[in-house]
Formats: structure tokens, C-alpha cells, sequence
């Protein structure tokens, strides 16, 4: 089941996901937008329309079965669990410890395993690059990502073939680059990476 950017995008604004103002993502870019996908996925249904949609463009997009869908915590993991479950693969996910990423909980991931990595929102790769390398130093092999809003425009590199439910470009900012409008807005940062307690 396909859907087009604009049905995507509709989801996040029925969801109030789609938020604007002056937000530092987990990045450390400033940008005048944030998807803030754990609002689209507290709705169990609407989390299932878009997954179902994202495993449908993955199928399609590889060949070889996956053995195993990893993500990234937080954002990724309830993404990763439902594509996983529409996959019919299992899911695990990896977590920062010391400012890294590390498998915990007793997962673990068989040698060779190809693995899947799924993300909520790429904007420009870096966490799904760090995800990468931690199944990759577990043993796994990475073989695809998939993330239900790449906003980089398509430009992100995250090292292995990516798959998007939607495509986007929103503008994002380094530190010293940000507009004067924007730096003018109250700063917000929604992302996970800035957590201290």
C-alpha cells in the first residue's frame, strides 16, 4: 500500500506532529520544523497504516529476505517494532550508553545476521550511521535502512541503500549559520540525544 508524500504529511498534521517554532536536532542543526513522530505513533492504527505502507516499499525495494530489524532508541523503536511486525521479523534496538550506541537488555545479533535498520525521521544520518555501526560491531550485517521521513531531501547518506516512506526537504542550519528570524524564536530540543537524566 503506497502512499503519497502529501497523504503522509496529512498523517503528521492530524497527529500535531508537524510542528513549527525553533528546534536544535539530535544533530545539533537548527531547523524552523520538527516531526515529532512518537505523536503519529501513539495511534496505534495510524502507526499501522504508515509501517504497513513502509514494509510495502521495502519489499520492493530488496531482493533478500532480513533477518532482523535494529533501531535506534528512542525515536526508532516503536517505528522498528511495527515494520518489524509487518515484516514478520523480529525487532531490537540499540541504546546510548556514554554518548554511544550499544546493544542491552540481552539482545544480541547472530553472526551475520543481515539486519534491517529502521529510524523514524533521517534528516542527516548520523544516528542511523551510528545504529549501522553498532550491528555491524555486533556481528550483523547491515544491509538496508528504512525511516518513514527522510527530510534531508534525499541528500542523507547513511551508508547502505535507504529507503523512505516520504521524502522532504526542510531546511536545517549549523550553530553559527542560523537565520536571524529563526534565532530570534525561543529554542526547543525535542530529540532524545540531549537527555540527561
Amino acid at each position: 500500500m503506497a502512499l503519497e508524500q502529501a497523504a503522509v504529511l496529512e498523517e503528521f498534521r492530524q497527529a500535531g506532529a508537524l510542528l513549527e517554532g525553533h528546534f536544535v536536532l539530535s544533530s545539533g542543526r537548527h531547523s524552523a520544523a520538527y516531526l515529532q513522530c512518537a505523536r503519529v505513533m501513539m495511534d496505534p492504527r495510524r502507526g499501522e497504516r504508515l509501517c504497513a505502507a513502509l514494509a510495502g516499499d521495502i519489499r520492493a525495494r530488496f531482493e533478500d529476505p532480513f533477518d532482523l530489524v535494529v533501531s535506534p532508541a528512542m525515536g526508532g523503536v516503536i517505528v522498528g517494532y511495527e515494520v518489524a511486525r509487518q515484516l514478520g521479523l523480529p525487532a531490537i534496538f540499540v541504546e546510548r550508553v556514554d554518548g554511544r550506541f550499544t546493544l542491552r537488555r540481552g539482545f544480541t545479533i547472530p553472526a551475520g545476521a543481515r539486519c534491517l535498520m529502521v529510524e523514524d525521521v533521517v534528516t542527516t544520518g548520523l544516528s542511523s550511521r551510528e545504529c549501522i555501526a553498532a550491528i555491524r560491531e555486533a556481528g550483523g550485517d547491515c544491509a538496508g535502512a528504512a525511516c518513514l521521513v527522510d527530510r534531508s531531501g534525499g541528500t542523507a547518506d547513511v551508508g547502505v541503500p535507504l529507503v523512505a516512506l516520504t521524502v522532504i526537504d526542510i531546511p536545517t542550519y549549523a550553530e553559527g549559520d542560523v537565520p536571524a528570524s529563526l534565532a530570534a524564536v525561543p529554542v526547543s530540543k525535542p530529540g532524545s540525544r540531549f537527555l540527561t537524566t
